[in-house]
């Protein structure tokens, strides 16, 4: 199954792209070990390195590939408390919208915030290090951002899945 997609071209302008069997096999290694030599890469999707780095580069222009990142353990980190918050804005106009999203941008305690359809506007995951800090973040931050209607916690008991790599079929 190929999919297209856009990137930027130098002018601007959008160019169609199509995802083939290669890249999606280039994407699959990539998304299990980022380090990968070009060398090692280029060998396991079946290619000479030049043409390999040719498509990584074309699927980083493309923005397919938005960065690379190293994957931590929240736990070995200190931070094994995962929160999910669903918040009600008194408002859902663009403004009230925007204000909230410039509000949890720059908060490192949410990892993911998403605007939602149905009775919430937003679900948010946070983690912590504890329920102190978990109350620290709510009093210091998230109460004090005008325009919240309501905010609901639940506290995950255990991770049964967790994942950044995106099925490419």
């Amino acid at each position: 199954m190929d999919s297209t997609l856009y990137g930027e071209m130098g002018t601007g302008k959008l160019r169609a792209r199509t995802l083939d069997r290669i890249d999606r096999k280039i994407l699959a290694e990539l998304q299990t070990d980022g380090r990968l030599s070009l060398a090692e890469l280029a060998v396991r999707v079946g290619l000479s390195a030049s043409p390999c780095l040719r498509r990584v580069r074309a699927l980083e222009e493309a923005g397919v590939i938005a960065r690379y990142v190293a994957v931590l353990d929240q736990r070995a980190v200190g931070l094994p408390v995962s929160v999910f918050i669903s918040i009600k804005l008194e408002s859902q106009r663009e403004e009230a919208l925007e204000h909230f999203n410039r509000g949890v941008a720059h908060w490192p305690e949410v990892l993911e915030c998403y605007l939602m359809t149905g009775p919430r506007d937003y679900l948010l995951r946070v983690v912590v290090a504890d329920l102190e800090a978990y109350e620290r973040f709510v009093k210091t931050k998230l109460t004090r951002l005008a325009g919240i209607a309501s905010i609901e916690s639940s506290f995950a008991l255990g991770q049964v899945k967790y994942t950044n790599v995106l099925p490419l079929g």
